[in-house]
């Protein structure tokens, strides 16, 4: 009969063996529980550019207010790389919706007919940001930079990807105002290669009631 203190050793001895044998078990488990963990940990997403663009201080809707010309476009887009020599005179009547909202009419041909596109840009929490819903994906827009009388640098942002547009009181602006917006081009990294001027000439007058897309009620 085993004594007591031999009983002890040996339940000791058992433990001890129990432990070795399943140690390099609980290690994998612990490692595989620490790589999921860190698998589940998405990355910060980083800051975007569009981000850290100032809208026009003391943003006035009134004064922003009124016909607009589209003179140019930078953009990485590839549907706009492609097709445009095929870019049509644009033109936008703007007017303050709901305080301080944008209510936005877009007048350009389509296959040779003029069609007026009807938009609601949605105000944000700081001035001169705003916001466009879209079905599947909504539009940030920030202006940028104007002076109400001549010229507007408008930023958009889809997907992260930034497009900017000059618009004029006039379908033509001076050299100066040009380079301000290609200055614009070159703080977002874009180039002349994704710049494009649009005609200053062909700008739909008027369109009938058939010819009338209005975003907000698709």
């Amino acid at each position: 009969m085993s004594s007591p203190t031999n009983h002890s050793k040996e339940l000791s001895l058992s433990w001890r063996e129990t432990m070795a044998s399943t140690a390099p078990i609980l290690l994998l488990v612990l490692l595989a529980w620490f790589a999921q963990g860190q698998r589940q940990r998405k990355p910060p997403v980083p800051e975007s550019p569009f981000e850290k663009i100032k809208p026009q201080e003391n943003f006035d809707v009134g004064q922003f207010s009124g016909k607009w010309f589209l003179v140019g476009v930078a953009s990485k887009c590839d549907y706009l790389r492609e097709h445009n020599h095929q870019l049509e005179a644009t033109a936008m009547v703007v007017s303050a919706s709901k305080g301080t909202s944008l209510a936005v009419s877009t007048f350009r041909k389509l296959d040779g007919v003029c069609w007026e596109i009807k938009q609601q840009y949605h105000s944000a929490k700081t001035k001169g940001r705003f916001l466009l819903k879209g079905r599947s994906s909504s539009v940030d827009v920030v202006v940028g930079e104007t002076d109400y009388s001549s010229y507007a640098i408008v930023y958009f942002q889809k997907h992260r990807k930034i497009s900017i547009k000059l618009y004029g009181r006039s379908s033509r602006v001076s050299d100066v105002i040009v380079g301000k917006f290609e200055q614009r081009i070159t703080e977002m990294n874009l180039s002349e290669d994704f710049t494009y001027y649009l005609p200053t000439y062909g700008f739909c007058e008027s369109v009938d009631q058939f010819h009338v897309l209005d975003e907000e009620k698709i």
